[in-house]
């Protein structure tokens, strides 16, 4: 960081010498030139933090950007720390989504590590992270690098990062490396000179193909007439989800064209997020359009996807990711997966409390987690006595079996239409099934939101908000008494009111955001659910505005 004008200058300009891409030196003279000093301080202001979700932003450049030389700083810090940690050289897979620039900085990676020593693996085109990620144990990698930003907007880019073992980096992994990147960057040397470079491969079409195989044969084959939407949302899962369907046995499949083709501009879209109000509106079209019974809505990089049906009035209705990872639970726990005496369902603290009932009544293990797959892909990992059959969280993440430690819509799409077909069979539909969820455990209602604060300070604040409420909680919110605060995590906080009410705030891992998850547990008298959901409902709005108002700056009242 720049203590003058002319130290930050001399920053730009010996950044400029070192930047490998033409244009995002040009970007960075044009600033430089017309004396832009406030975006200089922004670019240069610090660095994007390397940490347990790799390392994601907007494309631009200097320090605080995606661009080439970053991605080759990264890649030689990653580099470092493999060959410092092995016995032997490494070998790492490296796969690309479809997003601007992604399949050159896939290349920068490839090139960095080979100059280390290190042998790769490349994807020869844009591939969904899910095969990735599979692609690292199915070839006994030491390491796997995806460049995606998933579902942030077309401006971001990001790496992530795995190692061996198939999971994201948690620490103390993740500081090894950002040190790493460090030492990378204080003495300016990206690509050694060891005379011995690592090969780089392609990544084979068989690997996709092991892919599929694993990814069909975890679910029954299809047996009932269930015609299925999709949308891969511009990004790039659309056609493999689409085969794995055909390989299941669906044979009444069509697509939303408008965003069947990758485009990195993402044009239908005002954020390629299947959570985002108005993401799946063509896909909700093309349901009503040809009479579609599911619909499912891949993200960019496909390892999420949100699930529509059609409603009780024919209007497709889009399911709750807890909706789903709690169906899917059952319906596995219950009809699919047998043999096992140690069988797993794992979720997130911000996730639905009745995953830990469904498990109870099936006789299955549960655990609970932090956000983010690196954690939940944990607990199967160290009792691999268990049989991991499902882990989710609400923010459209599943996990179907544990050959994929991390989440992926292609293997969940596909799981959701054979849970589909087989209550078809039954001459059910998946909103009937949910309703015997909640008739069996109660209506267990979640409730979301958030606060955005792009300006200055406002990580800062959040941190403040979220520390102070676990030191100084308050006794009421909204006429509700407060009985229990924990600190999960750090910046994690989990608040427990009376009546069966729970609120877990915590600041988001990818975004300017303070994110609040409500839950109301109602019993179901009577099987009447939709009057326990109407109570639900109320119970939560009644706190909201209080909740908004103690999570919307640092000071708040302690009764509110």
């Amino acid at each position: 960081m720049a203590d003058s004008d002319s130290e930050l200058i001399a920053l730009a300009e010996a950044w400029i010498d070192a930047d490998p891409d033409p244009a995002t030196a040009a970007e960075l003279r044009e600033l430089v030139a017309a004396s832009r000093l406030d975006e200089l301080r922004l670019r240069f202001g610090g660095r994007l933090a390397f940490g347990t979700a790799g390392v994601r932003g907007p494309m631009r450049g200097g320090p605080m950007g995606m661009n080439r030389l970053v991605v080759r700083q990264t890649a030689a810090g990653i580099a470092r720390h493999l060959n410092a940690t092995l016995p032997r050289p490494a070998v790492v897979v490296v796969a690309y989504d479809a997003r601007h620039n992604s399949a050159t900085f896939a290349a920068d990676c490839a090139e960095v590590l080979s100059a280390h020593g290190i042998s790769v693996v490349r994807g020869r085109e844009p591939l969904p992270t899910p095969v990735g990620v599979f692609a690292l144990r199915h070839l006994h990698a030491d390491a796997g690098i995806v460049i995606t930003a998933s579902h942030n907007p077309a401006a971001d880019n990001g790496i992530k990062l795995y190692m061996g073992d198939g999971a994201q980096i948690i620490p103390p992994v993740d500081g090894q490396i950002a040190a790493a990147i460090d030492a990378v960057v204080a003495d300016g040397v990206v690509t050694p000179d060891l005379g011995t470079a690592g090969e780089v491969a392609d990544l084979g079409r068989e690997v996709i193909d092991a892919y599929l195989a694993t990814t069909v044969h975890r679910v029954p084959a299809c047996s009932s007439h269930v015609r299925v939407a999709t949308t891969a949302m511009h990004g790039v899962g659309g056609r493999l989800l689409r085969r794995a369907l055909a390989d299941a046995g669906f044979e009444d499949v069509v697509f939303v064209a408008e965003q069947d083709a990758p485009d990195p501009d993402f044009p239908t879209v005002a954020f390629p997020n299947p959570e985002e109000p108005g993401a799946t509106d063509l896909l909700a079209r093309r349901m009503t359009a040809v009479g579609a019974d599911l619909g499912l809505a891949l993200d960019p990089d496909a390892d999420r996807i949100a699930v529509l049906v059609k409603g009780r009035d024919g209007i497709p209705v889009q399911l709750t990711g807890d909706d789903v990872g709690c169906l899917l639970a059952d319906w596995l726990l219950a009809s699919v997966v047998h043999g096992h005496d140690e069988r797993l369902v794992v979720n997130s603290v911000v996730s639905s409390t009745l995953l830990a009932a469904i498990a109870d009544a099936r006789d299955a293990r549960h655990a609970e987690t932090l956000t983010g797959f690196k954690w939940l892909s944990r607990p199967a990992m160290e009792h691999p006595e268990w049989t991991q059959v499902l882990a989710y969280e609400e923010a459209l993440g599943y996990a179907i079996g544990a050959e994929v430690r991390d989440k992926d819509g292609i293997s969940a799409g596909l799981a959701v239409a054979s849970m589909a077909s087989a209550a078809h069979l039954r001459d059910r539909t998946l909103l009937e099934d949910l309703d015997d969820l909640h008739r069996r455990h109660g209506v267990h209602l979640v409730s979301n939101f958030s606060i955005r604060d792009e300006s200055p300070g406002a990580a800062e604040r959040r941190a403040t908000i979220v520390a102070r409420l676990s030191e100084t909680p308050p006794e009421r919110i909204g006429g509700v008494a407060v009985t229990g605060v924990a600190m999960l995590a750090h910046d994690v906080v989990r608040v427990t009111l009376e009546d069966t009410l729970r609120v877990v705030i915590r600041p988001s891992g990818t975004e300017p955001k303070l994110k609040c998850y409500c839950e109301a547990v109602e019993p179901v008298p009577e099987h009447d659910v939709r009057e326990a959901r109407d109570r639900a409902a109320a119970r939560i709005a009644a706190i909201r505005p209080a909740l908004v108002e103690l999570v919307a700056r640092p000071e708040a009242p302690s009764h509110v």
